[in-house]
């Protein structure tokens, strides 16, 4: 499974972009798991967020989905993440 994150917005402005692919990893079956449940939550166009906050790009396995700060389900808070953390 390949997962997408971007990340736009905020005070400056800067766009963040990860990828992860959970081919071999040993912890391929949790990530599986966190992304189903992040884009099930997600919208199909971008959300409107509030001034200053991050809007989010997630794409799993060519499906995209949006999402925007406040409201990140917890699932996708932690998605994007990890992404983020650990994606290249």
């Amino acid at each position: 499974m390949r997962i997408q994150v971007s990340r736009t917005g905020g005070f400056a402005g800067i766009e963040r972009r990860a990828e992860v692919d959970t081919s071999g990893r040993p912890d391929a079956h949790e990530w599986h798991t966190l992304a189903e449940r992040a884009v099930a939550a997600g919208r199909g166009t971008p959300s409107v967020g509030v001034p200053d906050g991050f809007s989010y790009e997630i794409t799993v396995d060519g499906r995209t989905v949006y999402a925007a700060d406040p409201r990140l389900t917890e699932e996708q808070r932690k998605l994007i993440s990890r992404v983020l953390k650990e994606g290249a």
